[in-house]
């Protein structure tokens, strides 16, 4: 088991310190450069934490284990709303008051509709992957777009994601002076994506003798353990902003990671290796991740809080979810 759950370990390790890397480098290089600070915000700092679940899974699906790949991505947008937001009302009360998050949310609905339903009529292949990466640059490009005119507090999800990350690491502010010059800068990002795709090629590897050797599908290790690990960045800037009681910023950092996951990260892997969707996350998960989008989608259109009780029960939902799929 030891041969199974080091590279498990240390594959996360490499994907999340390798993601920070990347990212960082990024930034530094995008401002030599003199590229706008708000363009390099909503995409490379707001794509930053969804790093380690691309490379996961592009490597799952390009190694033939689609259970890991599309697992991993459903099981990252159900735990990023039971889980994450469960664990951020708790630590402080979630209202969401940004007409832009409202709209933010209803993509994100619709993102994970349109996913659920070609999944289940026909194998994700290029030109659906296409049509999803399409989607999300009209998508971050409609975001700059909104944020130019933002005032006040009315920013939308991918501003909220950016900022989430940089709340816990001030260095991938691209407002500041960079330090690095441009070659450390990208020697840095090579660096960093070196570690991501070792990172992605462990946990991966890792996934699968583990899936093997508890005698249980690569589907569940992927909607469970693969995905958990994956979604530790999320997890850790939504804590943060949570304990900052800057509950639209933790709201937002999950809607934002939740349209990257199912554009972004099952638009690449479908367009980069493609294939059908495993028949028990069509049947099950597929409708479980539509179900609580349209839950948190409901609290954000209505106004309500997400209160602490609230966020118990997000959380006692996602321990019903695991118990339910985990054989």
């Amino acid at each position: 088991m030891t041969d199974v759950v080091l590279p498990l370990i240390g594959g996360l390790v490499l994907l999340i310190a390798g993601g920070e890397f990347l990212v960082r480098g990024a930034v530094n290089i995008a401002t030599r450069l003199g590229v706008s600070p708000l363009v390099i915000g909503l995409t490379l700092v707001g794509f930053g934490t969804s790093t380690p679940e691309l490379v996961t899974s592009v490597q799952a699906a390009l190694a033939d284990a689609p259970g890991i790949a599309y697992g991993n991505i459903v099981g990252s947008n159900i735990a990023n709303i039971l889980l994450i937001v469960g664990i951020a009302a708790l630590l402080a009360p979630i209202a969401v008051a940004s007409s832009a998050l409202k709209r933010d949310g209803l993509v994100m609905v619709s993102a994970a509709v349109i996913f659920a339903g070609l999944a289940a009529v026909m194998p994700m292949g290029r030109v659906a992957g296409a049509l999803f990466v399409a989607a999300l640059g009209i998508y971050i490009w409609t975001a700059f777009r909104q944020e130019r005119v933002a005032t006040g507090g009315d920013h939308g999800a991918v501003h909220d994601k950016s900022a989430a990350l940089q709340e816990v690491d001030p260095a991938l502010d691209p407002g500041k002076p960079v330090q690095a010059s441009l070659p450390v800068s990208i020697l840095i990002a090579v660096g960093g994506l070196v570690l991501v795709v070792l990172g992605g090629g462990f946990l991966v590897d890792g996934a699968v003798a583990l899936a093997r050797g508890m005698g249980i599908s690569e589907t569940v290790i992927g909607l469970t353990i693969v995905a958990l690990g994956t979604s530790m960045p999320e997890l850790v800037t939504s804590v943060v902003a949570g304990l900052k009681k800057q509950g639209d910023v933790a709201f937002g950092n999950i809607v934002g990671s939740n349209i990257y996951n199912i554009l972004g990260i099952g638009g690449f892997t479908a367009l980069i290796a493609p294939g059908a969707v495993p028949a028990e996350i069509v049947t099950f998960d597929n409708l479980v991740m539509v179900g609580v989008s349209l839950l948190l989608l409901l609290v954000a259109w209505t106004g309500l809080r997400i209160s602490r009780w609230e966020g118990a029960a997000l959380l006692a939902g996602y321990a019903v979810y695991v118990f339910v799929i985990w054989p």
